[in-house]
């Protein structure tokens, strides 16, 4: 591997060993969010399946981003009140 490969391999380890619990919630959650919001659109928006995929890929993205902030703040704060 080169440095720059190793460097980048090495931080990526680090982050998932520290965020294992938080990373592994968000993606159910962003994997059930899909499901969910796809169902949802075409039901009660009527917009076809592609419309309703691209919406339901879309948003969530930016809602896993939101919970994974979410989760390590009060994470950090839940543990803090344990200590």
């Amino acid at each position: 591997m080169t440095e720059l490969t190793s460097g980048i391999f090495n931080a990526s380890k680090k982050i998932y060993n520290t965020n294992k619990g938080s990373l592994l919630r968000t993606i159910v959650y962003t994997i059930g969010h899909f499901a969910i919001a796809i169902t949802v659109l075409m039901l009660v928006a009527d917009v076809s399946f592609y419309i309703a995929l691209t919406d339901a890929i879309v948003e969530p993205l930016a809602n896993s981003v939101w919970y994974f902030a979410l989760d390590k703040f009060w994470a950090s704060k839940i543990a803090k009140k344990l200590n």
